[in-house]
């Protein structure tokens, strides 16, 4: 069976006999990124490099999966946007959709990598596997480390156990959940961590092992999948020491829907902020609460009152992500009343 391009992009499909299929969907970055010598991991050009090339780096995947790929962007990811996001879901739906694609691989850029993992968390609709993945270092330096992670996400998307686990990324030899994977350093190939949490499992030659399942809904029981139409305005903010409400004022004149706030600790929030984001709740802004501190949980009425002014707590989700599922659940009419819940349950 020939796959439909997804035209005017280009595909180009490596044949391997009875392999499984896999769509491997390329979207620039790092693991696509070019430098003028091999010395050189920091001042590249993300996304340099087409789908072909990453590709002919790594043979063998001739032996491990029939590859389907498409250049679906060639971007640095920290341009990423909600349009590409939902260009990119319609097309990991359509392909999985197909009987013979066993599962599908997104090469991504680092920088914004874990919140469009989570966005494909809560909107493919699909058990079969997904798995994004990245590099640290451009395709030309010394040890890049693109190729091997190109090849570990292929053998955990053809590894049956690892369908119905949602969307995952497989990186550092690590598998993590889409939910709970965050960027953790600048210029680190282990720059990839679970806080709290943990990996979902580990990925190394030819076994791919699991550790444990994501708890929370994804994929196929998100009330999110088939969601069309333009996302709502949500945006984040921070607290911090002499911080003024002059960004909050601005959103809510501004229209935005939901404001997701950085706060300190256990999402604590300065006196000045914590009324202007109370008043916004009075105009009919969403208002969750997050922390910027990296792990642990925000709990609902500890630091702040939330039930008094309106906010909803987000538990473990870090704040980019906590906006992920806002814009989703303001798309979906998710009532006020039932947002903690809903941030409970996601």
């Amino acid at each position: 069976m020939t796959l439909t391009s997804f035209n005017p992009i280009p595909h180009y499909t490596v044949s391997s006999g009875e392999l499984p299929r896999i769509a491997l969907l390329a979207t620039g970055g790092t693991i696509a990124g070019s430098a003028a010598d091999a010395t050189r991991t920091a001042g590249y050009q993300a996304g340099a490099l087409g789908v072909q090339d990453l590709l002919a780096a790594v043979p063998a995947l001739g032996n491990v999966a029939h590859i389907h790929a498409e250049q679906v962007a060639q971007i640095d990811s920290k341009d990423m946007s909600v349009s590409l996001w939902q260009k990119l879901a319609a097309r990991v739906n359509a392909l999985l959709a197909q009987p013979d694609v066993a599962g599908a691989v997104i090469t991504h850029g680092t920088d914004t990598l874990e919140e469009t993992a989570y966005y494909l968390h809560l909107t493919v609709n699909s058990r079969k596997p997904v798995v994004l993945t990245a590099a640290m270092r451009p395709a030309t330096a010394l040890s890049a480390d693109g190729p091997l992670n190109l090849l570990n996400a292929v053998r955990v998307a053809t590894d049956p156990i690892s369908a119905g686990r949602g969307v995952m990324v497989a990186i550092n030899n690590q598998i993590h959940c889409a939910r709970d994977v965050v960027k953790t350093s600048t210029y680190k190939v282990d720059a990839f961590h679970s806080p709290e949490i943990g990996v979902l499992g580990w990925v190394q030659d030819e076994r791919v092992a699991f550790q444990r399942e994501p708890l929370q809904y994804h994929t196929v029981e998100s009330e999110f999948v088939g969601l069309s139409g333009e996302l709502p305005a949500v945006e984040v903010v921070s607290s911090y020491a002499g911080v003024s409400r002059i960004a909050v004022d601005a959103l809510v004149e501004a229209g935005v829907q939901g404001i997701v706030v950085a706060g300190t600790g256990n999402g604590s929030l300065h006196a000045l902020l914590q009324q202007a984001l109370a008043e916004a709740v009075q105009r009919g802004v969403t208002v969750v609460r997050a922390s910027r501190v990296g792990s642990g949980h925000v709990m609902h009425n500890g630091a702040a009152p939330d039930d008094q002014y309106g906010f909803v707590s987000a538990g473990n989700l870090h704040p980019y992500k906590a906006r992920v599922l806002l814009m989703l659940a303001l798309q979906a009419g998710v009532p006020r009343e039932r947002m903690q819940s809903l941030f409970d349950e996601y």
